[in-house]
């Protein structure tokens, strides 16, 4: 199996992305940021609950033989023991994260994906991938996103309406008709997508957060299809590449409107002999 792997933390910010491949495993995670003026109630930070969660699912990934679900909900229980008597767990602001999961068994590729970052799964005998997104968050927030997006992502004006949006979002997560991610409720694993695929039929497997996948889902610059192209003869560093400059090239959001300006952008590609 060859492997490519690339993270760029956002312009001025700490990286709150983790990504890390085994022989027979691959997991991604990207933690939710608290802006500027909220309080999250946890004293560690989002960038140590993704690298602690990740490293920790990479390794029992290898070592058990539970489900993926199974493996997830145990490791976020664990991750609450190790800062419960420090931090308020309790918090609607407590640090989560996306997560992607893959797993290799002699003939059979297994994965999961819970909230929004990708999993995009190429057999080649297709014009475009199978893709793997989990939108609930998505459809939450366009109820909500509406202020925001109305302004300059550069203006204090913007920031303030950022940091409402997300507070407006906590009240959604890991509940029923929300949306769910790693954080400190085990049963949200439950919640994840899942599924299994003939190790024989893929030939690529990519995961991206959110940052990277914008150049597809969000800026429309390129079909799967040809980020799968320019991964292939470029690597994930090309990619990220892409999103920065058009990033750059709207940094007022007018032509793209989003929370964040830049993002931090993780992509790793997997090829499979």
């Amino acid at each position: 199996m060859r492997v490519a792997l690339a993270t760029e933390a956002a312009p001025g910010r700490p990286n709150e992305d983790f990504a890390a491949v085994s022989a027979d495993a691959a997991v991604l995670l990207d933690g939710a940021g608290t802006p500027a003026g909220s309080e999250s109630g946890c004293s560690h930070g989002v960038a140590w609950f993704a690298r602690t969660l990740g490293s920790s699912l990479l390794a029992v990934m290898t070592q058990k033989h539970e489900t993926l679900p199974e493996l997830l909900a145990g490791e976020i229980k664990a991750m609450a023991g190790l800062h419960e008597d420090t931090c308020d767990l309790g918090h609607p602001g407590s640090p989560s994260a996306t997560v992607v999961m893959l797993r290799r068994t002699d003939d059979a590729l297994e994965w999961l994906v819970l909230a929004d970052s990708s999993l995009v799964l190429d057999t080649g005998d297709s014009a475009e991938p199978m893709v793997i997104y989990d939108d609930r968050e998505a459809q939450v927030g366009a109820r909500y996103r509406s202020a925001m997006d109305a302004l300059d992502s550069g203006s204090p004006q913007h920031q303030a309406a950022h940091r409402d949006y997300v507070e407006a979002l906590r009240a959604h997560r890991n509940r029923d008709g929300g949306f769910w991610v790693a954080a400190t409720d085990p049963l949200a694993a439950d919640q994840a997508l899942t599924g299994t695929v003939p190790r024989e039929s893929v030939r690529t497997v990519v995961l991206l957060s959110d940052g990277a996948s914008r150049l597809v889902d969000r800026f429309h610059l390129a079909t799967w299809r040809q980020a799968l192209n320019l991964l292939d003869q470029e690597g994930p560093e090309a990619l990220i590449s892409r999103v920065r400059e058009a990033e750059h090239s709207d940094p007022g959001g007018s032509r793209w409107p989003r929370g964040k300006t830049f993002d931090d952008a993780t992509v790793v590609t997997l090829s499979l002999p």
